[in-house]
């Protein structure tokens, strides 16, 4: 094969473009000093477009199907199940073992703290994982199968112990033997937890691999609807009477649940695994960290340090919106239950504990009903917004012995640029007579042009807090779960638009790195070297950088609940007691906390179109 001299374009608006051939024979080459910016070397063109002797990951940015989004995004249905199954009924049924409600608080700080930990760490590991399977599907899997143990032991837990200390002769329903279930039971708990996190982790750094830097925030929205189906069956099943339909899966409702959960977990999972094939991972870079726990909080720490200015931005803005999230999302059904129970306190504030107990369940059941239609109104954004929000990236221009693959409805022929990256030339020609060809007429019509994804996250975050100012008025549970619907709206574009932003910009980091999309002049080549401490401490990798995104929704938790605790010391009134608004404030504190979110997402960047600066590269002829 011919050996080609390597290439180094530096584009100038005002001059035009220039090439410089380079090689072993050129004078004047003059090594860098330590410290200094080596900008040609950011600003190569050398790519599997530009060159024969090509030696590395040879992927083109191609538009994926819908179909294959599909298949890409299918695990997160499964997930979802696992998630709502244990926030929906692991209460009860850890209440129904004899813990008490102080403690179950306890258990469920491993929530945030899993996140906060696990994460990171399956961020970094799979980062530098470099099996034939690939860098995210064997923590995918393993971290299913983990997920699909735990819930099976967890539902079970009572018959295990039991079991177990009866060949010693223990009575089952002994002090100690009640207690070493409810210890067993909070253990597969937080084990439960962590190892949901390594799926999750692990899932969200696959769609950024897979997924082409154009339709990021296409996999993204994928990604929401399957949730939000997982969502739906959940709290349908929860809503059913499970044993008398399948007694062979368990005698309660929450083995049923967890059988039902893992079943379609592990056909989930499988499936998308098995469809959808990751790059060699042999291409992705050198391995950025050292074994030892001590090691990884360091490169941690680096990586905090090094992260690349938009993603901290969208970092900061998730650390004030999830202070507000958490209130509503824990303390929604509490709050519809004592809108309902208000009007019989008032009429008999001196009722029994069963009684109040009686009427408390009820208002439980009506908050998990609006929970429903929350999740119902979540999927219904989730169809609906990609289809007015342009997309950030256009689709490449597919090389002219490529067939290209069907565009998804989210992926029009608008031009968009980001920052001081961009994409291979867009087509211009029309859109064909083909059903894509159409779909991509019928997108491009429903488009707010005006309405980017950053512009819907600040809006989200405003209609959040106004919701939240509207419990000062609301006072029947039918405007309370109106009010919950409407919530499904901002918390459909809290689900995407963070990470969506935060997938485009490590793909479009990773894109350049593999020569597929470069700097569009030199100065925006000097802005990207400068970000170089990124890419060698790996802070700029899609399992790292969703991990420190994962430490900036679970902190915040941590916080709103410590306020929390100290509303609920201020203002709450004893059980059965008229007159307490103790959560609605807590929610309301949540809304102040959405407004402060909503002031940051104003700094991060904005995705402008920009036709006329493009830097376009074409394959050789």
């Amino acid at each position: 094969m011919a050996q080609h001299p390597k290439v180094v374009s530096f584009r100038r608006s005002s001059e035009g473009p220039f090439e410089e051939h380079i090689n072993e024979n050129s004078p004047l080459i003059r090594p860098r000093t330590s410290g200094e910016v080596d900008v040609d070397s950011i600003y190569k063109t050398v790519s599997p477009l530009d060159s024969e002797d090509w030696d590395g990951d040879d992927d083109e940015e191609e538009s994926k199907s819908s179909f294959f989004m599909f298949l890409l995004t299918l695990g997160g249905l499964g997930l979802q199940i696992g998630w709502s199954v244990e926030t929906s009924n692991g209460s009860p049924y850890l209440l129904s073992l004899g813990l008490s409600k102080s403690m179950l608080a306890l258990v469920w700080i491993a929530g945030p703290l899993s996140g906060a930990l696990v994460q990171p760490y399956v961020g970094m590991k799979s980062d530098n994982c470099r099996i034939s399977w690939g860098r995210r599907r064997p923590f995918i899997i393993g971290g299913a199968a983990a997920t699909i143990m735990c819930l099976m032991v967890l539902a079970w837990a009572r018959e295990i112990m039991s079991g177990f200390l009866g060949i010693f002769g223990a009575d089952p329903e002994s002090w100690g033997v009640r207690t070493s279930v409810m210890c067993f039971a909070i253990l597969f708990v937080y084990v439960l937890d962590f190892a949901i996190n390594v799926i999750q982790a692990a899932i969200r750094a696959y769609i950024v691999d897979v997924a082409p830097t154009h339709q990021q925030e296409t996999a993204n929205a994928w990604m929401i609807r399957a949730s939000g189906v997982g969502n739906i069956m959940g709290y349908l099943a929860g809503n059913a009477n499970l044993p008398a339909y399948f007694p062979w899966l368990g005698d309660s409702q929450f083995k049923c649940l967890c059988a039902i959960a893992s079943f379609i977990m592990a056909l989930t999972v499988g499936i998308s695994c098995m469809a959808v094939s990751e790059r060699d991972p042999h291409y992705a870079g050198p391995v950025t960290q050292q074994d030892g726990l001590l090691n990884f909080f360091k490169s941690l720490a680096r990586s905090v340090r090094s992260l690349p200015e938009q993603i901290r931005r969208v970092c900061e803005v998730q650390f004030f919106a999830w202070i507000g999230w958490f209130p509503f999302l824990f303390y929604i059904t509490t709050y519809i239950g004592e809108i309902y129970s208000e009007p019989f306190f008032e009429r008999d504030p001196n009722m029994s504990d069963e009684k109040i107990t009686e009427i408390l369940e009820e208002g439980t059941r009506l908050g998990a009903r609006a929970l429903l239609i929350f999740s119902l109104t979540t999927f219904a954004a989730s169809v609906f917004l990609p289809f007015i929000i342009p997309p950030t990236y256009s689709a490449p221009v597919p090389h002219p012995t490529t067939p290209m693959t069907p565009m998804t409805p989210t992926t029009p022929h608008s031009l968009s640029a980001s920052g001081y990256f961009s994409i291979k030339e867009p087509s211009r020609t029309r859109p064909s007579k083909s059903l894509s060809g159409r779909l991509v007429a019928y997108g491009e019509a429903l488009q707010i042009k005006s309405l980017t994804l950053r512009r819907s996250w600040f809006l989200s975050h405003i209609i959040f807090a106004a919701l939240m100012a509207l419990t000062f008025v609301v006072r029947s549970t039918l405007a309370a779960t109106i009010l919950v619907g409407m919530i499904g709206l901002p918390w459909a574009l809290t689900n995407w638009a963070p990470f969506a932003l935060i997938s485009s910009e490590i793909s479009k980091r990773d894109a350049m790195r593999r020569g597929l999309i470069r700097p569009r002049d030199r100065e925006a080549a000097i802005v990207a070297a400068a970000e170089d401490d990124a890419s060698e401490s790996g802070a700029d990798q899609a399992g790292v950088v969703l991990g420190i995104h994962n430490v900036a929704i679970a902190a915040p938790q941590v916080i709103a609940t410590l306020v929390s605790s100290v509303i609920f010391k201020m203002l709450q009134k004893p059980r059965g007691t008229p007159g307490d608004n103790s959560v609605a404030w807590v929610l309301r504190f949540g809304g102040c906390c959405a407004i402060v979110a909503a002031w940051l997402t104003l700094r991060v960047g904005e995705e402008k179109e920009d036709d006329s600066d493009f830097s376009r590269r074409r394959r050789p002829s």
